[in-house]
């Protein structure tokens, strides 16, 4: 076994690698850019490396700096974690060049398995189904549509290389191909440095599970079991679980033996993830399965494969690259329980899910012990920048079985506490939830299908959690309710609205999430409030509080909160939820028009990769005007309203900050 190991990579998952490490007995090399060198996983190494400023482009991804890190700390592997550079052929081969073990498939797997096309070709030649589609070397436009055309719509643009749902586009018309093939280019130029496409068949009520396999040096493989990853949004994972709720013993064998045919065709080496599209219109019972791709790295899922099998991915990654054999055979392997994960991200659901930057002036993860399991590769005060991901955390859950591993995951939830910045926390409580996640409804389109009545559950519970916020800041820290501290006897030291000539009713000005919130406090006597949003009044009776907890029974229903003030604002969480607020001033008042006049600006710092108008434009409303890529995503800003482009303040490859105006709609 080596006696040290450098993790080329950042946040949770070199976290996570450099556990199993420790627990190993490994020194532990970490590399940093300029904006992680207070990071977690470097508080985690032994020794850590800087290698170049933020972007990861002069960082993270640049091999020669990380060899030559590895050299310099006499580094004998180099564990390239997930993303940046873990799928990248060229990397390995500088490993091997440089005569340092790399933890993870050989250069020639990861070329082959890494260019879909390829791939596809290779397991159809295994026997293994794949997804009819064209995955030729024409990549010229016209030929793509042609074949997309010849599949029948709605069919789905993917990039040969990288995955993630980086460079992926499903298009339901003819008429729609050419741009959206355009786009998913750009994207997959940008993310993986390639831009060949394919085009298949775009199966309508798919599953995605997918199969962890490994393998040795020696020839042997195996795999770890199946994983559900069919709760996703824009191709992206929300919500993962092993094994897959509802397949048969039968499907179980057909599916993983598939898997490992898979991994033997490629002669494979190490950890990855076999992935296939499960067709289940006809329903589970009558489902068949397709190959889409292979992982050629440990996945940001693998928890539950652990925790389901009891076994440690990393640890058995680590032995396969010293040359040792697998840790077990197949036939000591077996399912235990059930996990599911889900992950925390800074992301605002209520504007189209935009990833987030800022300050995490609060981050309260549960413990992990017993059922729980978090991951994660910040702290309560980092930042979380645009330069990478904008994932918080993973919590992880396991039980007996599926309703065991719900019931804890509902409670990690409700333990989790994000305040100063936007996350998708209580999106994802309002998810898990949900009837149909909980009896197991699953298909790749469920949360497009249930993201209006979420996002109505959610504002339901948000409004509330807002009242809470509201009546709870009117009464302070440490007082009963509706009792200011002083004279108890004094009618003045009152804080339910008396006054001389009866109750009275106060406006207020609130901002959340950077929008204006008209609100109303409605007095109804001691402990007892209304807080009317939007016209509708929320019942407060009971109402309590004591430090940063408050209680009150909320529209006949029992809240449990926590308030207190981070950032400059007043934020409120209960139950997995969370919200934050500030009582605006008479400046902010006058508010900032632009927007409801037609200025388009930066919803986030980012740059600019594409601009589709010029001055004298004319446009309508939603089409779109300028592509700004931030945070690994293109986020299509669209006209706020009909009219004609007076100004354009922004050119492709431009770097611009938060806020900043780009265009503006009839001298706006």
């Amino acid at each position: 076994m080596f006696k040290s190991v450098l993790i080329a990579n950042r946040g949770e998952i070199a976290c996570r690698i450099a556990r199993t490490a420790r627990r190993m007995g490994l020194n532990i090399v970490a590399v940093y850019s300029a904006a992680d060198k207070d990071a977690l996983h470097v508080r985690a190494a032994d020794v850590a490396y800087p290698i170049g400023p933020a972007p990861a482009a002069e960082s993270y991804l640049k091999i020669e700096k990380i060899i030559n890190a590895a050299k310099a700390s006499g580094a004998e592997a180099i564990h390239p974690g997930y993303g940046f550079l873990a799928e990248n052929a060229r990397f390995a081969e500088a490993c091997v060049r440089a005569g340092i073990a790399f933890v993870g498939p050989p250069p020639t797997a990861i070329r082959l398995l890494g260019e879909k096309n390829r791939a596809k070709t290779l397991m159809a030649k295994a026997g293994v189904p794949v997804v009819p589609g064209y995955h030729g070397n024409d990549q010229r436009p016209a030929t793509l549509k042609r074949e997309a055309d010849r599949l029948g719509y709605p069919v789905l643009i993917k990039a040969a290389a990288g995955g993630g749902g980086k460079g992926m586009r499903r298009v339901d018309r003819a008429r729609d191909f050419l741009p959206a093939l355009e786009s998913a280019k750009r994207e997959a130029e940008a993310a993986f440095g390639a831009g060949m496409m394919l085009v298949e068949k775009c199966i309508e009520r798919p599953r995605h599970i997918e199969v962890q396999i490994i393998a040795d040096q020696h020839g042997n493989v195996a795999h770890l079991f199946e994983r559900d990853c069919s709760l996703q949004r824009r191709h992206q994972k929300v919500i993962e679980e092993a094994p897959a709720p509802g397949i048969s013993a039968d499907f179980r064998r057909r599916l993983c033996d598939a898997a490992v045919t898979a991994a033997r065709a490629a002669h494979y080496v190490g950890a990855g993830t076999v992935e296939f599209i499960v067709d289940v219109a006809n329903g589970i019972e009558a489902a068949t399965f397709a190959f889409m791709e292979v992982n050629t790295r440990l996945q940001v899922e693998h928890p539950v494969t652990e925790f389901v099998t009891g076994q440690d991915l990393v640890e058995w990654q680590l032995r396969i690259a010293a040359g040792e054999r697998l840790p077990r055979r197949q036939d000591k392997l077996a399912l235990s329980g059930h996990a599911i994960e889900v992950r925390l991200y800074a992301e605002d659901p209520a504007r189209g899910f935009m990833p987030q930057a800022g300050r995490l002036d609060r981050l309260r993860l549960p413990a992990t012990r017993g059922p729980v399991r978090v991951d994660t590769g910040v702290a309560e005060g980092n930042t979380v920048t645009v330069h990478y991901d904008p994932m918080i955390a993973k919590l992880i859950a396991h039980g007996a079985d599926r309703t065991a591993a719900l019931a804890a995951l509902s409670k990690a939830l409700a333990q989790t506490e994000v305040a100063g910045i936007a996350t998708n926390l209580g999106f994802l409580t309002a998810l898990v939830e949900h009837p149909a996640f909980v009896g197991a409804e699953l298909d790749t389109g469920l949360i497009g299908r249930l993201g209006d009545e979420i996002a109505r559950l959610s504002a339901s519970a948000r409004d509330r959690l807002l009242a809470c916020g509201v009546i709870a800041s009117l009464l302070g820290g440490g007082e009963t309710a509706g009792q200011a501290a002083g004279d108890p006897y004094s009618p003045w030291a009152e804080r339910n609205g008396w006054t001389l000539t009866g109750p009275r009713r106060d406006a207020l000005a609130l901002t959340v999430a950077g929008a204006p919130v008209p609100a109303h406090i409605l007095y109804r006597g001691a402990g007892r409030f209304a807080v009317e949003l939007g016209g509708r009044p929320i019942e407060l009776v009971d109402c309590w509080r004591e430090g940063d907890r408050f209680t009150a029974t909320v529209d006949g229903r029992p809240v449990e909160a926590r308030v207190f003030d981070a950032g400059g604002d007043t934020v409120a969480v209960s139950a997995g939820r969370s919200v934050a607020f500030h009582r605006r001033s008479v400046a902010e008042e006058g508010g900032d028009e632009r927007g409801a006049s037609g200025a388009i600006t930066a919803p986030m710092p980012g740059k600019i990769v594409a601009v589709a108008v010029k001055k004298g434009t004319l446009v309508k409303r939603g089409d779109p005007m300028i592509v700004l890529e931030a945070m690994k995503m293109e986020q299509t800003l669209a006209a706020p309203r009909d009219g004609r482009v007076a100004a354009v303040a922004c050119r492709p490859g431009e770097l611009v900050v938060e806020g900043a105006l780009l265009a503006a709609i009839d001298g706006a």
